[in-house]
């Protein structure tokens, strides 16, 4: 490689792989981590160049250790947690673990496409200063098909520090997300006090204080099942991710001056609202009365009263 690209990508330590691809995993289906594993590598550049690492955190129904070697023999690294750390707890151990310049954490069910490290690694060396790459992701849903694509941040799109479009939405998934090293071992893992938004919290912070790049390509896929076997359908069915939501939103009204707690609320509560009708209408009645009751607790008197007359109104049209 030219001294730009080793500069660009290895920053000081050009002994370093450039990557570090670390999959953090807990039972795993084992079509989707095979899917996950194989989109790496067909992009493998070889050890010295990538490493390539599963973390286990404790499955207690798959022998996740015998799977990776029979998908990709003595190729991929193997790792299982002493015990059980959580999402926060396991994903900052991958970043222990890392030895790369540039870690990307990717989850057991997500996969990359074709092109994606090298599409990212022209990116950093376009944008040395950069703590953070990012591209776009397909949302892949229940059927194992495209259901949509996640949007575009043109702020972002040739390098900058503004994080005003992550205040009220997440615009990134993780596996079309790349942080440096050097930037985690700086300013910390992810958070342990967020159960859902961690993620969310880390890029703003990486991007607000070291800049980060989000490129218009889609080159992630993203698996959003709404079946309730992944983390997230699960902290939706319970909840928990509004209460999640609602820390995140403290944090950034606290971080950032322009940030609007009163709308991120409203929006929030709305959110909750629209979710308890969606399981209400797929006949989960414990997921919508759990984000029913969310929403009565916080919900403001006149998002009740809307809500009240919105209600009397269809019953009074049907």
């Amino acid at each position: 490689m030219e001294a730009q690209e080793i500069s660009a990508l290895s920053g000081n330590d050009a002994e370093r792989p450039l990557w570090s691809v670390m999959i953090p995993t807990y039972n795993p289906r084992p079509e989707h981590l095979e899917q996950a594993l194989r989109s790496v590598l067909m992009q493998d550049p070889g050890p010295d160049r990538m490493q390539i690492e599963v973390v286990d955190d404790c499955s207690p129904d798959v022998d996740v250790a015998a799977l990776v070697k029979s998908i990709a023999g003595e190729r991929v690294g193997f790792f299982r947690n002493a015990q059980n750390l959580g999402l926060a707890g396991s994903w900052n151990n991958c970043i222990d673990r890392s030895n790369g310049a540039w870690v990307h954490i990717l989850h057991q069910d997500d996969y990359v496409l074709p092109g994606f490290y090298e599409h990212v690694k022209e990116t950093a060396i376009n944008h040395p200063d950069a703590a953070l790459i990012a591209v776009r992701s397909f949302f892949i849903g229940d059927a194992e098909i495209i259901e949509s694509v996640s949007p575009r941040v043109p702020s972002l799109e040739n390098g900058g520090r503004t994080v005003k479009d992550f205040y009220y939405t997440n615009p990134l998934n993780c596996p079309g997300v790349v942080v440096r090293r050097d930037f985690y071992k700086k300013h910390g893992g992810f958070r342990a006090d967020l159960t859902f938004m961690l993620d969310a919290e880390m890029w703003t912070r990486a991007i607000g204080l070291c800049g980060g790049v989000i490129v218009p390509e889609v080159l992630a896929a993203f698996r959003h099942r709404t079946s309730g076997e992944n983390a997230t359908s699960r902290l939706l069915r319970s909840a928990e991710a509004f209460e999640d939501y609602a820390r995140l939103a403290e944090i950034y009204a606290q971080r950032y001056s322009d940030f609007d707690l009163k709308r991120a609320r409203l929006g929030i509560c709305s959110h909750a609202m629209w979710r308890s009708r969606l399981a209400a209408q797929a006949g989960d009645k414990q997921a919508a009365e759990a984000m029913l009751s969310y929403w009565k607790r916080h919900a403001t008197v006149r998002q009740k009263a809307r809500h009240f007359l919105g209600g009397l109104k269809r019953r009074v049209i049907g």
